[in-house]
């Protein structure tokens, strides 16, 4: 069975994760929660990056293969899985869901991603 997820619409989902992870604490209430916060930026400046700088339709430096695009992303979403924990913050609620939603969205992304090389 092939994956659903083509390179191109993996290209939009991760403008969009960027820019949702970027401004979630002050859309979810959480920006209080400073270092939620600030992992919150890290995570959506990072994500920005690398697909700025991805072999694919919407990279703008096309450098990095599609593969270890995926392979970042995979990484960036197991860490925004655990960092409630890591960093001190499961008991916000707010914050600490928030981050166990996107991990789970970008995962399942990822995972759902077939892994084209471009031309």
């Amino acid at each position: 069975m092939q994956k659903p997820i083509t390179r191109s619409l993996h290209g939009v989902a991760d403008y969009s994760y960027a820019a949702a992870v970027a401004v979630a604490p002050e859309l979810v209430g959480f920006n209080a929660e400073s270092t939620a916060t600030t992992l919150c930026r890290v995570l959506g400046s990072g994500a920005l990056l690398y697909s700025l700088f991805t072999r694919y339709e919407y990279g703008i430096v096309r450098v990095i293969p599609f593969k270890v695009h995926l392979a970042a992303d995979a990484v960036a979403n197991t860490f925004a899985l655990g960092a409630p924990w890591l960093f001190g913050f499961a008991q916000n609620t707010r914050a600490r869901n928030t981050f166990l939603i996107t991990g789970l969205i970008g995962m399942t992304i990822t995972l759902l991603t077939r892994n084209e090389k471009m031309n």
